[in-house]
């Protein structure tokens, strides 16, 4: 059986550039229909935060307008509370060993942002997946957590590869560009990678070798099933 560590933000706010706290976590159908994916290929899941601690999820990513109405709204919240037990108790991520899992899936929301963006833990752990030629996927504000990916030389381990994310067409429509200490685009070009983009708010994914990422929410499920087909032809 094929395993997947699923590393989720554990920060609750994004902190702007004027210094207020804009409240977050994770963005629910980033994190719930990756989680579906891997459940029905029959994937070996472990959820962890930095410092084990219990993720938060953006409760706008739950508003009936943001997920296309009341009954879909209703379905993740159902879906969050089935999996209530092992988000109460994930993992400390600085427990974590890359020798253990296949693959690593990171969701996003503006959580990431603020906290996995930093973590020289999960830096080094990336790249130790990735040199083992492990799978690394993420979605839309979760390929921040790819720049602490910094190599004892100062090379940035995802330099020269073709990466997506939320863009910064995308974060300006959703009113926080402005207000953005730095925009996620912006800083995976100026770190080195291969930026591309597909229209806003629609699915787009890009696979370079073992690395998968997504634009937005949207990508979502396609991203988790881009890592699935990787580990079955592994």
């Amino acid at each position: 059986m094929s395993s997947v560590l699923i590393v989720v933000t554990g920060a609750n706010h994004w902190t702007l550039s004027d210094g207020t706290q804009h409240p977050t976590g994770f963005w629910a159908e980033e994190l719930l229909s990756p989680v579906s994916v891997f459940r029905k290929a029959g994937v070996d899941l472990t959820f962890a935060t930095p410092n084990g601690v219990r993720p938060t999820v953006d409760e706008g990513s739950l508003a009936p307008d943001a997920v296309g109405g009341q009954e879909a709204s209703d379905k993740l919240r159902a879906e969050l509370d089935a999996l209530a037990d092992v988000l109460a108790k994930p993992v400390p991520l600085e427990e974590v060993s890359a020798g253990d899992y296949d693959a690593v899936f990171i969701p996003g929301g503006h959580g990431p942002m603020e906290d996995l963006a930093v973590d020289p833990q999960l830096g080094r752990l990336l790249i130790e997946l990735l040199d083992a030629g492990k799978v690394v996927s993420s979605v839309c504000h979760g390929p921040a957590a790819f720049l602490p990916a910094v190599r004892t030389d100062g090379s940035w381990a995802f330099t020269g590869r073709d990466l997506t994310a939320f863009t910064d067409q995308e974060e300006t429509q959703a009113g926080l560009a402005d207000k953005a200490p730095w925009l996620l685009e912006d800083r995976l070009r100026k770190a080195g990678a291969k930026f591309e983009l597909g229209a806003a708010w629609e699915p787009y994914t890009v696979v370079d070798g073992t690395v998968v990422t997504g634009q937005n929410p949207a990508s979502s499920t396609r991203v988790a099933e881009l890592v699935v087909e990787q580990l079955n032809a592994s």
